[in-house]
């Protein structure tokens, strides 16, 4: 079904670019860790391959499916480690004011 020449190929190979995107929010929400983030990705898009080994009987071949799944791996890694770090690097606040009034 994914393939650039039909209309639902393209549309299913945007959902899959789309849904790369909310996952690289999905890092920023629950691993909050630049670092970490290639491992989650990978790890995600492997279980996918094997749920998608499972369910159609045969290893996944052709070289479209191959590509789109390599650039959504690379999409929301890349995207999440960078909204990661946005939030590693804030500053800390250092407040010198006294805690309490006397």
């Amino acid at each position: 079904i994914l393939g650039f020449s039909t209309p639902p190929g393209r549309l299913s190979m945007m959902a899959f670019v789309l849904n790369a995107l909310t996952c690289a929010l999905g890092l920023l929400y629950f691993i909050r860790r630049g670092k970490q983030c290639l491992d989650f990705t990978v790890t995600v898009h492997f279980f996918h391959l094997l749920g998608c080994w499972i369910y159609n009987s045969h290893f996944p071949i052709t070289l479209t499916w191959w590509l789109v799944h390599i650039v959504c791996t690379a999409l929301m890694a890349v995207i999440g480690e960078y909204l990661c770090m946005r939030i590693e690097l804030k500053e800390i606040p250092l407040n010198s004011a006294p805690k309490s009034n006397v």
